[in-house]
């Protein structure tokens, strides 16, 4: 036996003259700031052919992926949560604060381990011990965090509102689901085709945003004639002091900047990734800030409180109406489901990556199906993992909660796991063996780590009478789920890990074996106790 326990061993085979060379982060391997001299790209060595993102790639991916459907559909719950212009502008800063300093810890953890998988990769790396444990708890965050279902719901929202076609519960479920459908068709059938659509539609969404922006500093200096909206005359009137509001408004905010580790998921696909993941990230992150703080000023600039709090998730086709006039509401409506769509294909190639690396690490059930890159070079098979549980979470939940849940739930679930990375990134200054090629001030890991305890912590307060969270679900509903569905994962992992070898009598053998298309996976032999 070794010490990895009696019931589970690890072995890296040779099959003929090609070895199975592989770095895993559960066996404590990372690049160094001395000796890496591919830039990351020998970590993970995947084929050179299957590395398709360079850094303007990466800058779009994660741009894309950031600016979705938050910055359109959330402003009126930030603003009935803040209660005035004022603490909804700073609500902003404070989120894009929290998203710099997150930033810049997944950065750290990227250029150590220049991977696909993100997260995956930094919990098992972090906590070794029990083996697997963290990426099977892992496993059921990444499909809550990376299910699409509220991108989707906005995007078929502002698509009726441009067909001027009154929605419905059917028709806007049924939109929302033939995006997800072509979404995942189009990322697991022709990659090329979908990152050339996905970077179009970020350059896109650049002038867009830039534009709405632009209109609200031309109406501030008089260069646009709108009627007075009087919301900057008295920016903290209506400020709240009801903590558990502030901290639901909080979430829409970060659900809004959700994204910026993006690039952490597809990094096996990425040149240069250490090089690439350095500059990539900052230079999103900076233009998301600016063009999301344009935005805001603008909104408030052109449409009054009132109609903002009444515009539910339609805020921007307001703007474009009392500008240029009612026809143009439908035209942005048609901009801004291009915008969305832009961001759900986004979505889908960096999460459809994550779980092609859980299906490559061999815990999930069916793992070679999982992290097949069959029969189109692509990792259709996950995608379409990924597509039936967002396409399950459209359908299932209340339809006046499903959008704000399905956000409180994957914003709350990611702050479980970035305090749980922030944690660990603070105990790997203790490893001598952990020395990255770049390296977080600890104080920014410090202030990552207690914003997202903040944020685990206060949904459990309960809201003033007037600040009721859902129409018919409890305030809490969002995080008891989110720690609830923890423990599927924890009870995959000890029956499949510790209750059935014990009880059949073997033991997990790991062994690593290289897939037809030239990337590696791990797969588990069992085998009987008296054999070894």
């Amino acid at each position: 036996m070794d010490d990895e326990g009696p019931l589970l061993r690890r072995t890296v085979l040779d099959y003929g003259a090609t070895t199975v060379v592989v770095a895993s982060g559960i066996d404590g391997a990372a690049v160094h700031r001395e000796g890496d001299t591919r830039n990351g790209e020998a970590f993970d060595d995947v084929p050179h052919a299957k590395r398709q993102l360079g850094l303007f790639s990466a800058v779009v991916l994660i741009f894309n992926y950031i600016i979705g459907t938050g910055i359109f559909a959330t402003p009126s719950v930030i603003l009935r949560s803040s209660g005035s212009v004022g603490v909804t502008l700073l609500m902003w800063l404070t989120g894009a604060a929290i998203a710099a300093v997150g930033t810049t810890v997944y950065i750290e953890l990227g250029t150590g381990l220049p991977r696909s998988g993100g997260e995956k990769n930094y919990l098992e790396y972090i906590y070794r011990h029990p083996k697997f444990l963290a990426t099977c708890a892992f496993s059921v965050y990444a499909v809550i965090t990376g299910a699409s279902t509220a991108n989707s719901l906005v995007f078929s929202e502002y698509l009726l509102n441009a067909l001027d076609v009154p929605p419905t519960r059917f028709n806007t479920r049924l939109v929302a689901f033939l995006c997800l459908t072509f979404c995942a068709t189009v990322h697991g059938t022709h990659v090329r085709f979908g990152l050339r659509l996905q970077n179009s539609l970020g350059i896109f969404k650049l002038f867009l945003l830039g534009g709405i922006g632009l209109t609200g500093l031309c109406s501030i200096f008089g260069f646009l004639r709108v009627p007075p909206t009087h919301n900057f005359e008295h920016i903290w009137e209506g400020s709240r002091g009801d903590v558990s509001a502030l901290v639901v408004g909080l979430y829409n905010v970060i659900y809004s900047f959700k994204g910026y580790s993006s690039v952490n998921y597809a990094l096996s696909e990425v040149r240069n990734p250490v090089w690439a993941i350095k500059r990539a990230a900052p230079i999103a992150l900076v233009g998301v800030s600016v063009l999301y703080l344009l935005v805001n000023v603008a909104y408030f600039s052109v449409v009054s409180k009132e109609d903002i709090l009444g515009s539910q998730r339609i805020v921007a086709a307001l703007l474009f109406r009392n500008l240029f006039g009612a026809n143009t509401e439908r035209v942005l409506s048609a901009l801004i489901s291009l915008s969305t769509l832009g961001s759900l294909l986004s979505g889908h190639f960096s999460q459809g990556r994550v779980i092609q690396e859980l299906g490559r690490e061999g815990v999930l059930p069916f793992s070679s199906f999982f992290s097949s890159n069959k029969p189109f070079n692509a990792p259709l098979a996950a995608l379409l993992a990924q597509w039936f549980f967002s396409s399950t979470f459209v359908i299932l939940p209340p339809p006046g909660d499903a959008y704000l849940f399905m956000i409180s739930l994957s914003s709350y679930s990611l702050a479980i796991v970035n305090m749980m990375v922030s944690f660990g990134l603070l105990l790997l200054y203790a490893r001598p063996e952990w020395d990255p090629p770049f390296r977080a001030p600890k104080f920014v890991v410090v202030a990552f780590f207690l914003s997202n305890v903040f944020l685990i912590v206060m949904p459990f307060v309960p809201p003033k009478e007037d600040g009721r969270t859902y129409e018919h679900l409890p305030y809490w509903a969002h995080a008891v789920t989110a720690f609830g569905v923890s423990f599927i994962g924890l009870a995959y992992w000890y029956v499949w890990c510790r209750w059935l070898p014990k009880l059949k009598g073997y033991i997990l053998q790991r062994e690593w074996v290289l897939q037809d298309d030239g990337v590696s996976r791990c797969v588990f032999q069992k085998m009987p106790i008296e054999d070894q």
